[in-house]
């Protein structure tokens, strides 16, 4: 699979535009780590793409943990004592904590200061607050609203149900002419948060529905899962699958307009380590590589030292270091259509490194090959780099000694990976090189 011309001939706009609608339309969805917000949403990605949707029951233990109580809620509200609505879950679904259990009763507001959530130092923002495993209740305003409420007996309403149920996620299998795999994961279980995670979720559709049209060499295989528990529930009832993961990406955060982040894997030297920074290195766009920690997003189950998976993180600004992150302000304002096509372009060019990484074998060692005589001089003639395209030839006869990938041999040269496989089609075309 080779996906050069496809982003050589990429329409950015239209893509960022498209991916921006996705996100628009799922933006209104109340979701969490389980519930109907979830399986509405992975509805919607399975008009794009054929996702199958696994249910994985209440109570079901994934390792150290328990698949928790599935939460649904249908309302909310506070209202002061002239009956108005001060607070309602309906103009906004950041206001309720998230996975707050049921409640209906007028209390005072010393009371109901104990159960609100705000943030002054963004006193215009909603803040995003979750209690999954700790039974509660609560609601978010911004801060300048709080400061509005006056002594006074105020009605709270949650109409939510934590019962017994299920964990949903959705997942799609590209099956390619070997049965090593490529993973992508993303989280699906935020609520309207433009950035985190909407982006993530509208990427790697886009990139799954681009690839449902190749013929790729590994298996892809796309995961949409809660966060945290998604992953553990998935590693745990799929623990003997995971040995065909190869390489892995964890993909977040990527519709903002900040510099690419690329946290490394556990392992910190895994070929999609190599492949990202690569790609970033001959970007125009800034960009920075962080090594692996055990905090993060899902990174850090698929490598805990159990399964220690050569996955790593693609982002752009990391989670809590844009004022937005888990506050309205992540909005659909916030999350660029530039900036998500140059996203989708710089993982389908991971990819394109992932999927053509092959190591050759020189079939002529001895000496440098007469090229001219093959007429490999009047093929490099035509291209844009003919000087650079030479040296990639060169470059490539001379490592091919059946140790060195195309990678090693980009990384080594300092050329970009692209013209590296070209160099090593043509060879390979004029049987001076075999792959092994």
């Amino acid at each position: 699979m080779n996906l050069q011309p496809l982003l050589k001939n990429m329409n950015a706009e239209n893509i960022g535009q498209e991916m921006h609608d996705l996100i628009t339309r799922l933006f209104p969805i109340t979701r969490s780590i389980t519930g109907n917000g979830v399986r509405e949403t992975l509805g919607i990605l399975s008009e794009k793409i054929p996702l199958d949707i696994h249910e994985v029951a209440s109570g079901t233990p994934v390792f150290d943990w328990t698949v928790p109580k599935e939460w649904n809620i249908r309302d909310a509200f506070i209202k002061n004592s002239k009956g108005e609505k001060i607070v309602d879950f309906h103009k906004s679904n950041l206001h309720v904590l998230n996975y707050s259990v049921p409640i209906h009763k007028k209390i005072t507001l010393h009371e109901l200061k104990k159960h609100l959530f705000t943030l002054p130092e963004q006193p215009d923002w909603i803040p995003y607050r979750t209690s999954y495993y700790n039974e509660n209740w609560g609601f978010c305003l911004s801060y300048n609203q709080f400061k509005t409420l006056r002594n006074d007996k105020y009605e709270v309403f949650i109409d939510s149900t934590l019962e017994n149920g299920s964990l949903t996620y959705g997942e799609l299998i590209i099956h390619g002419v070997i049965n090593k795999e490529v993973l992508i994961s993303t989280h699906i279980c935020h609520p309207s948060l433009a950035n985190d995670n909407l982006s993530g979720i509208a990427l790697t559709t886009f990139l799954a529905k681009t690839l449902l049209r190749e013929t790729p060499y590994y298996t892809y295989h796309f995961l949409f899962i809660p966060g945290t528990i998604g992953a553990i529930a998935w590693l745990a009832l799929n623990e003997e699958k995971t040995k065909y993961i190869k390489h892995g990406l964890v993909a977040a955060l990527l519709g903002d307009s900040g510099p690419f982040t690329y946290k490394k894997t556990r392992q910190e030297s895994a070929e999609i380590d190599w492949a990202v920074q690569h790609v970033l290195s001959f970007s125009e766009y800034p960009s920075k590589i962080v090594n692996f920690s055990p905090y993060g997003y899902d990174e850090r189950q698929f490598c805990s030292p159990g399964f220690n998976l050569p996955v790593g993180t693609l982002t752009r600004t990391p989670h809590g270091e844009f004022p937005e992150y888990h506050t309205s302000g992540d909005n659909l304002n916030f999350v660029k259509h530039t900036a998500l096509a140059l996203s989708y372009r710089t993982y389908l060019s991971v990819i394109n490194i992932l999927d053509n990484n092959k190591t050759y074998r020189n079939l002529n060692p001895k000496c440098e090959p007469q090229l001219g005589k093959r007429g490999l001089y009047q093929a490099i003639g035509g291209t844009n780099e003919g000087h650079s395209f030479q040296q990639a030839m060169l470059w490539v006869l001379n490592l091919s000694d059946g140790t060195h990938s195309l990678l090693d041999i980009a990384r080594r040269s300092q050329m970009k990976f692209e013209i590296i496989h070209e160099a090593a089609t043509i060879l390979e075309s004029h049987y001076l090189l075999e792959k092994i």
